[in-house]
């Protein structure tokens, strides 16, 4: 018989376990921010304190704070959708990067032949489909030939952003400006900035409902049940009657679906146009979001803002105190070090087991 005391130990260690090692992930990031401050800036307490205050000293640094953790939402959930199905989609940055492509093509050049309130809907709807079929190769490439798709959307975006770049600063580039970007959306396409001069806007709200819903759908639906089963146990998934290939192949086009509403809302609520290398960083940070929420959709809300406050403040101290190169790709680095650590002990004791 297992003693009470037993299963309370067992349940505090399920339990805490998840939470330490996000923590641990999310500790690194700020440890490698104040080490590269400390050793890099000429005035070291100063650029450790501001690193904390910073991000909280105007409406601009508390706007800009917010807006990014609306982009690390979308894409957040797209990638924890494809880490509870028991994939992994590399491919986000590509995949946001056409997107966005596609949403600043259409409404620029469909505005004046289709109706403002059906060609923002068709801009959105072909963002997101465009990057779902991206995401959805991989599924193929998985089912049919045996590849991994980790490797396959990686590929696949690694073909997509120099097309997207050539196009860009081709037949599709904007000859009115010296940057390398679409023609501008039309004003009537562009979402209002609630908290200017930052970029913030109702796609926050939006974006906060969307993982709130994505949770509900995950953890309160047979289809999200059927995923979940897919992805932490195959075997079994099988065994209870359910197709492993149609549910990888559906949560990944879900994830590149999600991808694309981050380009779509990157253009329509901060750029206003798809410029060259808009995505950078956009798709390994979202997948640093999931795998700090450990795939839940609601647990992406906390782990976009804390991650939006630690790159905001990095580079708000990268700028203020004279920062020789941009650190934001470090502390990225070291977050996903730590994560994959958890995931690699996690294997460890698996096998040994």
């Amino acid at each position: 018989m297992i003693h009470p005391f037993d299963l309370r130990r067992k349940f505090v260690r399920s339990v805490l376990t998840p939470l330490s090692s996000s923590l641990i992930a999310l500790v690194a990031g700020i440890a490698v921010s104040l080490a590269m401050l400390l050793f890099f800036s000429g005035q070291p307490v100063s650029a450790a304190v501001d690193f904390f205050t910073g991000p909280f000293a105007s409406r601009f640094y508390v706007g800009t704070l917010l807006n990014t953790a609306s982009l690390l939402m979308w894409a957040g959930v797209g990638a924890g959708i494809a880490i509870a199905s028991g994939n992994l989609n590399l491919g986000g940055e590509g995949q946001i990067y056409l997107a966005g492509f596609i949403t600043a093509v259409v409404l620029s050049k469909g505005s004046g032949i289709v109706p403002p309130f059906l060609l923002l809907p068709i801009a959105g709807f072909t963002a997101c489909a465009a990057a779902a079929v991206c995401a959805g190769v991989a599924a193929l490439f998985k089912q049919f030939r045996g590849s991994s798709e980790l490797l396959v959307s990686f590929l696949v975006s690694a073909v997509t952003i120099p097309l997207v770049d050539a196009a860009i600063a081709g037949p599709f580039r904007d000859t009115a400006r010296n940057l390398l970007a679409t023609p501008p959306v039309p004003a009537e396409f562009r979402l209002e900035r609630i908290l200017p001069p930052s970029p913030l806007t109702v796609s926050f709200f939006a974006a906060a409902a969307f993982c709130l819903v994505s949770a509900c759908v995950l953890y309160r639906t047979r289809a999200g049940r059927a995923v979940r089963v897919c992805g932490a146990a195959p075997q079994f998934a099988q065994y209870a009657g359910y197709s492993l290939a149609a549910h990888s192949f559906g949560a990944l086009c879900l994830s590149g679906a999600c991808h694309g509403l981050t380009g779509f809302f990157a253009v329509v609520g901060t750029y206003y146009t798809c410029h060259s290398g808009f995505y950078a960083g956009m798709g390994w940070n979202a997948l640093s979001c999931a795998l700090i929420a450990r795939s839940n959709p609601a647990a992406v809300i906390p782990s976009a803002l804390l991650l939006s406050w630690i790159f905001t403040a990095a580079d708000r101290s990268a700028m203020m105190y004279d920062f020789p190169f941009d650190m934001t790709g470090l502390i990225q680095a070291a977050v996903l070090f730590c994560i994959s650590a958890r995931f690699v002990g996690a294997a460890k004791r698996a096998r040994s087991a």
